[in-house]
């Protein structure tokens, strides 16, 4: 294992790693929630409000971390959240995390503000989906989701929680901005950062030219340098119900709605063609004291039956994967450890991490007495918050 590695014993190790190895400005951008951080807190809040109620004497000798979603196994119930300019964190990162996840046998969802054109992650990764920002008109709209599917992804996923831009106070304090604008002190925080300085910007720079916003719309995008940027991430405020039942009927594959709390709104994600829902308040990035994804989970699984519900929100540790299986979720998506564990070490790093996270689980599965996620009921956990 490289040296920067082993000192990497769980996911919660490696937001301080990347803090030491990645300019200010965007470990910012990663780290960071809106306003005053309240969402993003209570997503790890709300795990601890739970405990485990274990079996003994239970034969876990045989046990399995496999799970079915949308008739696919894959070898663990969690996956790779969606994250924006992967690429610039990390060096091919968008690339590096697919690719991880392939591997490893768990869903990897590639941003639609990414860095690397999809139809390079579909070739690599023919099992990912592809997350979207919807454009500003219908168009647009048609446009983007004809050239998913014209690259092969089978599962797309609309993330509805973005009518406006969020108040991310901490991107200006740490001199983040989009379009990233030049200046002396992003210039000095890229040189003190000389791992990332060159083995990410230049050498993407000198390898694959200045990155672009690949897959916003049916054609290229911007540079991440550009004016035009802004026009492009234009608030979305005007999208409604009516713009999924367009996508619905021009989308041949699978649809998932991601950004729903509200039971009801699940309800109608399901009555508007969706077939599956992720709950999420976007990693406490959008609506500050947004309650947490877990909490609403019980909820809005009870409100669309049968629909699959997925989570993503605060997951670190393995208890945390088995307390929202117990509570509903088909699976679970992680954002920011593996950005994190892309940007300090690469593919391996990446590896490392879902490993480590398989492994908490496979244990506290054992030291529950259970061998399957079938078993990860309700019975097994008791409020204590």
């Amino acid at each position: 294992m490289p040296r920067r590695l082993r000192s990497i014993l769980s996911l919660l190790d490696l937001e301080p790693a990347a803090r030491r190895h990645l300019p200010r400005p965007l470990f910012g951008y990663v780290a960071g929630g809106a306003e005053d951080d309240a969402a993003r807190a209570d997503n790890r809040d709300a795990f601890a409000e739970w405990g485990f109620v274990p079996r003994v004497l239970r034969n876990v000798s045989e046990r399995t971390t496999e799970t079915e979603l949308f008739g696919k196994r894959w070898a663990a119930p969690f996956g790779i959240a969606p994250m924006g300019l992967s690429g610039v964190i990390a060096y091919r990162g968008d690339m590096v995390l697919a690719q991880a996840a392939a591997e490893a046998g768990i869903v990897n969802i590639m941003s639609g503000s990414s860095v690397i054109r999809l139809e390079e992650i579909a070739a690599a990764s023919p099992d990912s989906w592809f997350q979207a920002y919807l454009p500003g008109d219908p168009e647009r709209i048609r446009g983007l989701i004809e050239r998913a599917a014209a690259a092969g992804f089978g599962t797309l996923v609309v993330t509805v929680d973005v009518p406006v831009a969020a108040n991310r106070e901490n991107n200006i304090r740490n001199g983040f901005s989009t379009p990233l604008r030049p200046s002396l002190r992003l210039a000095w925080d890229g040189a003190i950062r000389p791992r990332w300085l060159l083995g990410t910007a230049a050498r993407t720079l000198l390898r694959h030219g200045m990155p672009h916003f690949e897959n916003s719309f049916a054609h290229r995008g911007a540079p991440i340098l550009a004016r035009q940027v802004l026009r492009d991430f234009s608030n979305k405020d005007h999208f409604d119900w009516s713009h999924i039942d367009m996508i619905r009927e021009r989308w041949p594959g699978r649809l998932v709605i991601k950004g729903i709390l509200d039971p009801g709104d699940a309800r109608l994600a399901r009555e508007h063609g969706a077939d599956g829902i992720i709950v999420s308040n976007h990693g406490g990035r959008q609506l500050d004291h947004a309650v947490s994804a877990l909490r609403m989970l019980p909820a809005v699984v009870e409100a669309v039956g049968d629909v699959p519900v997925m989570l993503d929100g605060g997951v670190r540790r393995g208890s945390d994967v088995l307390k929202a299986i117990a509570l509903g979720a088909r699976t679970v998506f992680i954002g920011r450890p593996f950005l994190y564990a892309a940007a300090i070490g690469g593919a391996e790093g990446v590896a490392h991490a879902i490993g480590l996270l398989a492994s908490e689980i496979d244990r506290d599965m054992a030291l529950l007495g259970i061998t399957s996620l079938a078993e990860m009921t309700p019975e097994r956990l008791v409020r204590i918050g």
